[in-house]
């Protein structure tokens, strides 16, 4: 996907992994909606704040795409947050808050967002899903169970987006350097009763066969790799990146 005719909804866009992805596709060319709770007029893309943790943030980040650009050929799924606790302590509420805006905002997304994704006629949806889409962590159990279902949104867009060109896939890095990973240490500290100097390598880097974080320029390239041509062929599955995690 190159060239100032295409257009790309990016939700989380403000920090992290979705304003890596927001500037590569704007360095590409792309007219890019950059959708946030607390959207950032300096950051890259057009700013638009959207609660995605509502049917009508997500039908009006669409809307605003659409009015803005005149078409919408991808949607890059990103925004989340994490929460940390073993299951008899986990905040309902925060239960509910991670399935929104990580698993039912996907899919609404999809929804208003899948006629204009069939007319592009090579439309992309792609959702950063993460290594937690195919494998558990203990103390996650809200976020792990969203991404899973994340997965399996995917594979039915796939199959759904087929006859039409329309490319799912689901972008699974692991641990990557952004605030969403600062911001646990502490609470991965007392859930592990470790000082919180030690969560970087006995927790965070544990998994990793390669023992360093991502950075998120590199989910960025992928992504923007993802929306060219050669994307089309991993539609319906996991682009798995996740420096050894899932080998063992």
């Amino acid at each position: 996907m190159r060239g100032s005719s295409q257009s790309a909804l990016v939700t989380g866009a403000s920090s992290g992994i979705g304003r890596a992805v927001a500037g590569r596709l704007v360095d590409d060319g792309i007219h890019v909606l950059s959708v946030d709770l607390e959207p950032d007029p300096d950051g890259p893309g057009e700013p638009f704040k959207a609660d995605l943790t509502t049917r009508d943030g997500n039908r009006e980040a669409v809307e605003a795409a659409l009015d803005s650009f005149g078409s919408l050929d991808a949607v890059v799924a990103n925004a989340g947050f994490q929460h940390v606790s073993d299951v008899a302590a986990f905040d309902e509420d925060r239960w509910d808050a991670l399935v929104a805006i990580l698993l039912t905002s996907p899919f609404l997304l999809a929804k208003y967002s899948w006629e204009a994704l069939k007319e592009s006629g090579r439309g992309r949806f792609v959702a950063i899903a993460s290594a937690h889409a195919l494998v558990a962590s203990p103390f996650k159990a809200g976020y792990v169970s969203a991404k899973h279902g994340v997965l399996g949104l995917i594979k039915t867009l796939a199959l759904e987006g087929a006859e039409d060109r329309v490319a799912a896939i689901a972008v699974c890095p692991a641990f990557v350097r952004t605030p969403l990973v600062e911001k646990q240490i502490a609470a991965q500290a007392q859930a592990h009763s470790l000082p919180e100097e030690r969560v970087l390598e006995e927790v965070i880097l544990a998994p990793h066969a390669i023992k360093r974080l991502i950075e998120p320029s590199e989910v960025a390239d992928a992504v923007a790799m993802l929306l060219g041509p050669s994307g089309e062929l991993f539609t319906g599955t996991a682009y798995t990146m996740d420096l050894g995690w899932t080998a063992r």
